[in-house]
């Protein structure tokens, strides 16, 4: 009986594991051959760590190849919260909330969340950076990433706007070429040991690709200038705003442009929307005197008027329709050259009248005013001006003397170009040229003409009236002994939300040219709103000569100096 009893209970046990080994084997071969796979995913996760590539966004430089706009190397601090065990994760959420100055909530929640990878704080300083590094943290890894700075801070800063965290352009420039300078991005796994610590090792990796840089038509000693004394007369002034715009006339190539207030680069999250506007491009207002160009040019052109013929203007008032207009200063008989170069309302109303509102009209389109220019910036905006026939009975009186008319300041800069360059308009541009981090050409941009606006011969003609407006008429503030130049003054009233011309609100402008023989620079200088003076020829013109004197011996010192490189260049050839 015992024996049999022993025999059942080894059979038993037998039979027991030989039930378990076919389980062992079946649930074997199950993971082996349905669930390897997801194990394996699994396994791949925990010891693999799947990244994107930042790729390095393109560098900004002016035309000498200074650079404007570059990216720094800097650490992004992510978490991995499924490999943090619980009661560590108060330890590490408090010790982060001192060093990345973060909200405790927020790292509590981050760092909840049922995730390897999520980020804590992107871009942080290289103090911070170390800090953390020293504390060694478990589930707590850095990604290198890069950081936009601009080192010129204020230079520029409207027109070459900025970048945002995850370095996608937000305005100007960055934003206009942002596909250009932003670049592709790349991955990478990176694997980790069985501490999840990161090792540099890559098991599979696409890398980014760099973006392209930008070389501008700006120039950054011609920049400095230009803000400089700009700077000078909004701060003299207490205005609300100002604007400048150095050009190239024979090329339309953008030297420089500022506004005012501006703000920092580096610092654009605290900026105002006053601030980040370009002024320059988007703000509309009526332009005044400094439109009577058009007016000239056009009674020369049309052979209409010569320079010495003479208009009664009234002892300073004239009834247009239902319309008195004034001069700021009466007049009785003036030539036509007089007339422009003492900024005559009523003359230049008389001129116009004989014009006709048809003629006029289309010498203001022939100009560029209704229109864009097409520059490379982003927000431009058309101005805005009226067709003929949409002209009232009092516009004949208001128009040619520049109200009724919406214009900016790329647009005035642009009409007096088309006097200084031979008659032509010409686009303007402010990117030369798009390289690969090679230093090789993937777009350039020249010069391009627009269309032809006058004749050679009346260019001439308005050119020695503008010049006589600096040598002899509103303009005498912009003179400048070294050198001659042309211009024209604008003082234009500002409108009142009811409709009305303010009494005590202006925007004084100056638009001009040097050397006046052979231009190398046209300028456009618009103070809003300024205290204390507000005509062109106090506010504006001054600011147009202190620049014009000293971007043209800049201008002079750069060639020579340019010169003399070539000339050194072919002796060590030779």
């Amino acid at each position: 009986m015992y024996i049999v009893n022993h025999s059942r209970r080894t059979e038993a046990a037998l039979l027991f594991f030989l039930v378990f080994l076919i389980f062992s084997l079946s649930r074997l071969f199950y993971i082996q051959f349905f669930r390897s796979h997801h194990l394996a995913e699994i396994a791949k996760k925990q010891h693999n760590l799947f990244i994107e590539l930042e790729p390095r966004r393109g560098t900004i430089y002016d035309t000498n190849l200074k650079p404007q706009a570059v990216n720094l190397a800097c650490d992004s601090v992510y978490g991995s919260p499924n490999e943090i065990p619980e009661k560590d994760k108060e330890v590490i959420i408090k010790q982060l909330q001192l060093l990345l100055n973060l909200d405790y909530g927020f790292l509590k929640g981050r760092l909840s969340r049922n995730k390897s990878f999520i980020w804590l704080a992107r871009k942080i300083s290289p103090e911070q950076s170390e800090a953390i590094k020293k504390l060694n943290l478990k589930g707590i890894g850095f990604v290198k990433e890069s950081k936009r700075s601009y080192p010129n801070g204020y230079l520029a800063s409207q027109a070459i706007g900025f970048a945002g965290l995850d370095n996608t352009g937000l305005e100007g420039l960055e934003l206009y070429y942002d596909n250009y300078l932003k670049g592709e991005a790349g991955w990478a796994m990176i694997l980790r040991d069985a501490r999840s610590k990161t090792l540099d090792i890559y098991e599979k990796m696409i890398l980014a690709r760099d973006g392209y840089d930008l070389v501008l038509t700006i120039d950054e000693v011609i920049q400095y200038i230009a803000e400089r004394e700009l700077d000078k007369a909004f701060k003299t002034y207490r205005a609300k705003g100002a604007s400048i715009i150095v050009i190239d006339p024979n090329t339309g190539e953008i030297l420089a442009l500022a506004n005012r207030p501006t703000l920092d680069l580096n610092q654009h999250s605290n900026a105002t929307k006053e601030q980040i506007r370009n002024r320059s491009i988007c703000d509309l207002f009526e332009p005044g005197s400094i439109f009577k160009i058009v007016t000239a040019s056009a009674a020369l052109e049309e052979k209409r008027v010569n320079e010495e013929d003479r208009f009664f203007c009234e002892n300073g008032t004239y009834r247009v329709a239902n319309h008195i207009l004034h001069d700021h200063r009466p007049h009785g008989w003036l030539t036509f050259r007089d007339v422009i170069e003492q900024s005559s309302n009523i003359g230049t109303c008389k001129v116009a009248q004989i014009l006709g509102p048809e003629i006029i009209s289309r010498y203001i389109k022939l100009f560029g005013f209704g229109t864009k220019s097409g520059v490379d910036l982003p927000g431009e905006i058309a101005g805005m001006t009226k067709d003929a026939r949409f002209w009232s009975k009092t516009s004949i009186s208001a128009i040619p003397m520049g109200q009724e008319v919406g214009v900016t300041a790329l647009q005035l800069v642009n009409a007096i170009s088309v006097i200084a360059n031979g008659g032509n308009l010409i686009k303007p541009y402010i990117v030369k040229e798009i390289r690969d981090k090679q230093g090789q050409t993937i777009e350039a941009f020249s010069p391009a003409v627009v269309r032809r606006v006058l004749s050679p011969e009346s260019v001439a003609r308005v050119k020695k009236i503008l010049i006589g407006v600096i040598e002899n008429g509103t303009g005498k503030l912009a003179r400048n002994l070294n050198l001659t130049a042309a211009g024209k003054t604008g003082t234009a009233q500002k409108l009142e939300p009811n409709g009305t011309y303010s009494h005590n609100k202006f925007i004084a402008s100056f638009i001009g040219f040097a050397p006046a023989e052979e231009p190398v620079i046209a300028v456009v200088v618009t103070v809003d709103e300024p205290r204390g003076s507000y005509f062109g020829g106090v506010v504006s013109a001054p600011v147009f000569k202190n620049i014009a004197n000293d971007v043209i011996k800049y201008l002079k010192t750069k060639q020579s100096t340019n010169e003399a490189v070539v000339l050194n260049e072919v002796k060590k050839v030779n």
